[in-house]
């Protein structure tokens, strides 16, 4: 479940996000409307939270502002719905045939700028998949079939006619919100007779608008209610004064952002305008590379950050160790046009997209060694500001060869977490976009080959190998060459072509020849499979993947030790010892688990799943055949193209050994699962049993049953939790889950119901 994390209180709106759960039925869209900075956001995360757990596949939340190409819309909802493609199919079918079958809430938020997009995407996700309900934001209707609007309006205030009493006052959301934000800057602030006046009126002059009224709020550090109030009669109606045509709550926002820039110190306007180039969150030191310049030097930025902040201008978001800010999209436009106005948006943008180059060159350069996992976390939070960088290299005329270089680099990146075919994409238009001179062309079209064979389009990866060949007119440098061939190995090992291990071998040598550590681990892991498995050469293969293992221990890399775990336990389950092979394939998924699991998950279940056949234990096999099959599904592939030899022959025993029902039963356990509970089983060699005589197939999830269990000896949620070492947030979520998927509304059903199952 990917849900937003709200940095402060939500105060109001009772009535309408009851409304809004109310209108949240399977196969529904529910649009929420209003101008921008009315609260619109913060709605749809109050709604997400309290309906959540309504739906049994979980909810996903989504902030489209990320995006400045509607037409990766779907590979955003992919990455925040943890899918990894590692097909050639559009992330859009990918994302539906993950959603088909679920009773899942999905919610788009900010879709204004990518409407034409968001409404294609939110059809074909009602046309497909009748369990998901949509809950989207915009600042005008999606115009989808059967869409149901509903006009988010400003908080309420006090009508200008009335003087209610002090104890009525906070009946008013807009009120309530002022002294709720004026409290948290100076504690101690409350509502009093003597400034309820003030209070009132601050609210009336900003129409009730949740985010004029924080930006005022902002104010109340250094002036008094009645000095606010004071200013902002007197500095509100010139501002309001044009353009005459627009809404009037909208000037009147409009004026409040303007006034509080107005009011920001020159340095504080500059970063203000300047870091409206970021897309998604940025911290302090990308902060200080890209806002600073002339007028600004590096040391002034954290002062004015800390001033914006102060000004609610910036939002605080805490990640891990490292504090990242963002700024709402209301505020952010207004920034852009301040960036234009003042003829600063092509340096500034060119020096977010020489940051992110430079970002990318040192991850590149660090990729292979004990800082992955650092990069990984890092590469994640600023893929919003990667793509920013390179549709601005691509728009911006003559730039186009910085993309040719970045989307080079990173590889293993791209491909671990499912975004092959974007980077194929963003190469693919920088190769169009530049001269076929350019020095980085042969190296990009050998990456553009990789990607292209990751995504199993193997004759554009031909294709493309050709042009690089072309362009080398048969004289490439040895390292371009090694590259190329490298390509040509892993093109080969797809196909089940017997040249993939010479290839490869050849190419491993190359790189070793030159100090490429990084470049000789995959070489190696395709030699040492295809030579093991497909020559039966075992031993030969053995040492390669030993090599390998060596390589990234004494590198301490973990994401292609984790890949020559899973080869060498490949070999063992086939031709060796099933035991070293449990042992290989469980620290792999323990490395793969590190970084984020990704599309290797399911090469590694379905392996253990192998293991668990030969080992007589076919229930646990059938377990993890299933649980292998709803990754397989959510990374668009399946086992019969990536492992088709071993997955049919295992698969094919186990059925036999347990018989049609009992294996039915224990796929369908596995099925159920979410990835964590998956590798929870997988990583649990105590777990090798299978649902309880008589369970519905497909009922529960193996951590549901256990959880019933418990309910039905008594455990309270606490005690569950405490018992199972999960938050009660956790347990309050799986036993929530069983009730829905029972059909139950107490927990004494359960009892009773895992009662007479066991």
């Amino acid at each position: 479940m990917d849900l937003p994390r709200v940095a402060t209180s939500y105060v109001g709106r009772r009535r309408e996000a009851a409304e809004v759960r109310a209108a949240l039925r399977a196969g529904q869209l529910v649009t929420l409307t209003g101008l921008g900075g009315v609260g619109k956001t913060r709605l749809a995360e109050a709604v997400t939270a309290q309906a959540a757990r309504g739906f049994a596949g979980g909810a996903v939340f989504i902030d489209l502002t990320e995006l400045r190409d509607g037409a990766l819309l779907a590979d955003l909802v992919a990455t925040r719905s943890g899918l990894h493609n590692r097909s050639g199919q559009p992330a859009l079918r990918l994302v539906l045939n993950h959603l088909r079958e679920r009773a899942a809430l999905l919610v788009l938020d900010n879709c204004e700028h990518v409407v034409d997009e968001a409404a294609a995407f939110v059809s074909a996700v009602l046309d497909e998949c009748p369990r998901v309900a949509i809950l989207g934001t915009s600042r005008q209707s999606l115009g989808v079939r059967g869409e149901r609007v509903l006009q988010v309006q400003p908080l309420a205030v006090p009508p200008d006619d009335a003087d209610p009493p002090l104890t009525e006052l906070a009946r008013y959301d807009a009120v309530r919100l002022l002294v709720e934000r004026a409290s948290a800057i100076l504690p101690g602030f409350a509502l009093t007779p003597d400034n309820r006046a003030a209070v009132v009126r601050i609210c009336r002059q900003l129409d009730g608008l949740p985010l004029a009224i924080e930006l005022a709020a902002a104010r109340l550090r250094s002036l008094s209610p009645w000095q606010l109030a004071d200013r902002l009669s007197r500095r509100l109606p010139l501002l309001t004064s044009s353009p005459r045509t627009a809404p009037e709550r909208q000037r009147t926002l409009r004026a409040t952002i303007d006034w509080s820039f107005s009011l920001c110190s020159p340095t504080e306007q500059a970063v203000w305008r300047r870091a409206s180039v970021f897309a998604g969150t940025f911290d302090l030191p990308a902060a200080e590379e890209v806002c600073a310049g002339p007028g600004l030097a590096p040391d002034q930025v954290l002062d004015a950050v800390d001033g914006l902040l102060d000004k609610s201008v910036l939002l605080r978001e805490g990640q891990g160790e490292i504090v990242r800010y963002r700024m709402l999209e209301t505020i952010r436009e207004r920034g852009h046009e301040l960036l234009d106005a003042a003829g600063e948006r092509p340096a500034v943008s060119g020096r977010h997209r020489d940051w992110i180059d430079r970002l990318t060159a040192a991850a590149d350069t660090a990729w292979a060694g004990p800082e992955q996992l650092r990069w990984i976390v890092r590469l994640r939070l600023e893929q919003a500001n990667l793509r920013a960088a390179l549709e601005w290299s691509l728009t911006e005329p003559g730039e186009a060869g910085a993309v040719l270089r970045i989307a080079s680099r990173l590889d293993e990146y791209w491909t671990f977490f499912g975004h092959s075919l974007e980077c194929r994409q963003w190469l693919d238009r920088a190769l169009a976009a530049t001269p076929a001179d350019h020095p980085d062309r042969p190296r990009a079209l050998a990456f553009c080959a990789l990607h292209s064979a990751w995504v199993l389009d193997l004759d554009g990866a031909a294709d493309r190998l050709a042009e690089a060949d072309r362009l080398a007119a048969g004289a490439p440098g040895e390292l371009q060459r090694a590259l190329l061939t490298y390509v040509r190995a892993l093109v080969a090992q797809l196909r089940t072509d017997v040249s993939a291990a010479d290839l490869a071998a050849e190419a491993a040598a190359a790189f070793r020849a030159h100090g490429e550590v990084r470049r000789e681990l995959h070489p190696l892991w395709i030699y040492g499979v295809s030579s093991g498995y497909r020559k039966g050469e075992v031993a030969e293969g053995r040492r390669a993947l030993h090599r390998m293992l060596e390589l990234c221990e004494a590198r301490g890399e973990t994401r292609y030790r984790a890949m020559a775990q899973f080869g060498l336990a490949y070999l063992e389950v086939e031709r060796g010892d099933a035991g070293v092979a449990e042992e290989l394939a469980r620290a792999s998924l323990r490395n793969l688990m590190k970084i984020g699991a990704g599309s290797g998950t399911a090469y590694l279940l379905d392996n253990l799943a192998w293991i668990a056949d030969r080992k007589g234990e076919h229930a646990r096999a059938a377990t993890l055949f299933g649980a292998a099959a709803s990754l397989w599904q959510a990374i668009g592939s399946a086992p019969e193209i990536a492992v088709s030899g071993p997955h049919r022959a295992h698969k094919a025993s186990t059925l036999a050994a347990l018989g049609g029902e009992r294996f039915t039963r224990a796929f369908a356990a596995g099925r159920g699962m979410s990835g964590e509970e998956a590798a929870r089983f997988a990583l649990d060699p105590a777990g090798a049993g299978e649902p309880a005589a008589g369970a519905r197939p497909g009922s529960l999830t193996g951590r549901q049953w256990q959880v019933a269990g418990l309910v039905a000896e008594g455990l309270s949620n606490r005690d569950i939790a405490a018992k199972l070492v999960i938050s009660q947030r956790t347990a309050d979520t799986h036993v929530q889950n069983i009730l829905d998927r029972l059909g139950f509304r107490k927990r004494a059903q359960i009892a009773a119901w895992f009662t007479e199952q066991r």
